[in-house]
């Protein structure tokens, strides 16, 4: 994402509580402990690194510079890997962010079978221009300039369901001040093919949608989307579909504080947690039975967790993840599989660097 993520705004964030149909106050709310930077995943080693960095991205794909980081468990058992706006061995972080670069790709996909993630994830491969190693951009942008049209199409949110691989991206129109964007629209996009080749679907949301952006998560035969509007100011609704109906957007309910789910009505989505909520994933831990959501909250200046019982909500207060203080300019928090643990990885970029890290903290009920 190539807008000037790391300024963070300020603002009260709190969850919202008293909706229908939910099961009341948390019990043994979800709390993160001993968090800690394992490894970075792509771009060249720095001279501070004093973490692993097993991939080299910038020497073996043409990834010097890129962020986000979306991973999901594929068909195949693999875990893809999207990333954002994306620049090549050349690039150099400059002094508030990403210089200037060649090579620039909206997006990136890696995939990888290392299930040993305490020394960092280790790339199998990555999708590559056909008879060359450069990493290939996935879902094509025309590229233009800023605020002129189709400028880039960033990937927000991943997930394998119905028998098909599916990628939501946003379609951006123009980068704004620090925290706030404007699309075009967004999308889903779907692979049969194990991510060789992905084919937009007729989802589609407009450039004021709620759900702009997105958290992608599965249960029970249902695929739940949170969503927030493009930016870092909004807060976050929920939508639900099920697994075999994600590509008919007809069919989608929308949670309504007092009308319970509605479908085909997204006017009617009311906020399960208030705003301001910036990129965000979701997760089911049947380990912990609890819904865990991390999102970048600018107001707190730090990736902040949530638990819930339910999906909607009640969700707990937001539980500090990691402080801007500590990484300045981090953003993206992405939930790596596997998902049923009290060990936590999630992936986080980190603004100057324009790179992307593998992060680990430890959960536990507060009761235990």
């Amino acid at each position: 994402m190539r807008s000037l993520k790391c300024i963070l705004l300020g603002v009260t964030v709190s969850g919202i509580l008293g909706v229908c149909g939910q099961s009341g106050a948390l019990q043994g709310t979800i709390v993160p402990s001993n968090v800690k930077r394992v490894a970075r995943v792509t771009g060249a080693a720095r001279s501070t690194d004093t973490i692993p960095g097993p991939n080299r991205t910038d020497h073996f794909y043409n990834v010097g510079g890129t962020d986000l980081g979306i991973a999901w468990e594929m068909g195949n058992g693999t875990v893809g890997l999207f990333f954002g706006d994306t620049y090549g061995r050349d690039f150099e972080p400059g002094p508030g962010g990403p210089g200037d670069a060649g090579d620039w790709r909206s997006n990136v996909l890696a995939f990888s079978a290392d299930k040993e993630l305490s020394d960092g994830i280790t790339f199998d491969s990555m999708r590559t221009v056909t008879g060359r190693t450069e990493a290939r951009e996935i879902i094509p942008s025309r590229h233009d300039p800023d605020c002129r049209g189709d400028h880039t199409m960033i990937p927000t949110a991943a997930i394998h369901a119905g028998n098909r691989d599916i990628v939501h991206c946003m379609n951006i129109n123009c980068w704004g001040v620090p925290g706030k964007w404007r699309t075009n629209y967004s999308a889903l996009f779907f692979s049969e093919d194990n991510g060789n080749t992905w084919n937009r679907s007729g989802v589609c949301f407009a450039a004021d949608s709620k759900f702009a952006q997105a958290a992608l998560a599965k249960k029970d035969g249902y695929v739940y989307l949170y969503g927030t509007p493009a930016g870092r100011q909004g807060a976050i609704y929920l939508l639900r579909v099920p697994e075999n109906k994600l590509a008919f957007q007809n069919e989608y309910e929308y949670w309504a504080r007092r009308k319970g789910w509605v479908k085909q009505a997204e006017s009617s989505a009311d906020p399960v947690v208030e705003a301001p909520a910036g990129e965000m994933s979701v997760i089911y831990n049947k380990r912990l039975q609890r819904w865990i959501m991390l999102y970048l909250d600018v107001s707190r200046k730090a990736i902040v967790l949530r638990d819930a019982i339910d999906p909607q909500g009640v969700w707990s207060s937001p539980k500090i993840l990691v402080r801007s203080s500590d990484y300045p300019g981090l953003y993206g928090s992405f939930i790596y599989p596997p998902e049923n643990d009290t060990t936590l990885y999630f992936l986080m970029s980190v603004w100057k660097d324009y790179n992307v890290f593998l992060m680990k903290a430890d959960l536990k009920r507060e009761t235990e």
